[in-house]
């Protein structure tokens, strides 16, 4: 069945961003067309540049975008290639094309390096953002990132949750995603489903495995400041990747664990995550101001 009630909601979403005085940028890149929130803020802090996960998109960010906007001075958050309002592919989509359109996209539209926020897949693809375009990133904060090295079991494991059809496979995705899942997920729990046999989520989960993870010297090779938040709460991904980033992230990466924090905690608490993020880049702005 073709998912009505969630692209109605994420249009009501992005029209209650655009009367908080957001607007949408429209791009073209050489893998599609790209859309993505830009917001002035009204703060001293660096740009923030939030980059969300497989199977989502960038309007679910409302809420922390707009309990960022008084800390900072302006806010990016684009839909990747085949999520959202971005448009799709004809061609699988793989890790190239989609790094690919969202380097396009944040290199045209950042003035400033920013503060790269990237939850799950978006967190995979912000350290290979920061790697590839390293002159528009000024530090990264990775919120359950995606991409560690998995074992078998546990990539199977992982695809057997993504790869769910029915309403019941739904509720048992949501439990596993979100602390306390909101009460409008029962709404579109039999849609998600057909979201998930999308030709984009399923070309990039289905081609996921340790040949596309992040290696051991990417992570390594990280020359900027780090912040890696993990849930108490996670419960999507294993717990071998946390050890895996311990392991391999930069020696100094801030690491936190908060209670009430599942896998997307810019639904189970934006206040917190936004909180932890200002925080972070006040860190940041305190310890550049000492060098200098």
């Amino acid at each position: 069945m073709r998912p009505l009630l969630m692209p109605l909601a994420e249009r009501v979403g992005r029209r209650a961003l655009w009367r908080r005085g957001a607007r949408s940028q429209w791009l073209m890149t050489r893998y599609g067309r790209m859309h993505c929130y830009d917001s002035s803020g009204s703060g001293n802090l660096p740009t923030i540049a939030l980059l969300h996960g497989l199977a989502a998109a960038a309007t679910p960010f409302g809420p922390l975008l707009m309990r960022l906007r008084k800390d900072t001075r302006r806010i990016l958050a684009p839909d990747h290639l085949g999520h959202g309002f971005s448009a799709g592919r004809t061609a699988p989509l793989t890790p190239t094309s989609l790094l690919g359109a969202t380097r396009e996209t944040l290199d045209r539209l950042l003035d400033e390096p920013a503060i790269v926020v990237g939850n799950s897949l978006g967190g995979a693809i912000a350290v290979r953002y920061a790697l590839s375009s390293p002159q528009n990133v000024k530090a990264l904060v990775l919120v359950s990132p995606a991409g560690a090295h998995c074992d078998d079991n546990e990539w199977r494991e992982l695809k057997r949750l993504f790869a769910m059809t029915t309403r019941a496979d739904a509720a048992v995705f949501f439990r596993r995603v979100y602390h306390e899942p909101p009460w409008f997920l029962s709404l579109v729990a039999h849609e998600l489903p057909a979201c998930m046999a999308s030709a984009p989520v399923r070309s990039l989960l289905f081609g996921a495995s340790n040949t596309t993870a992040l290696r051991p010297e990417e992570l390594e090779a990280l020359d900027v400041p780090v912040m890696l938040v993990w849930g108490q709460e996670e419960r999507l991904l294993p717990d071998s990747n946390l050890a895996y980033f311990r392991r391999h992230l930069p020696r100094g990466t801030r690491i936190e664990r908060p209670d009430g924090f599942g896998h997307s905690p810019h639904i189970d608490a934006p206040d917190a995550l936004a909180d932890l993020i200002v925080d972070f880049a006040r860190q940041i702005e305190a310890s550049r101001l000492v060098e200098s």
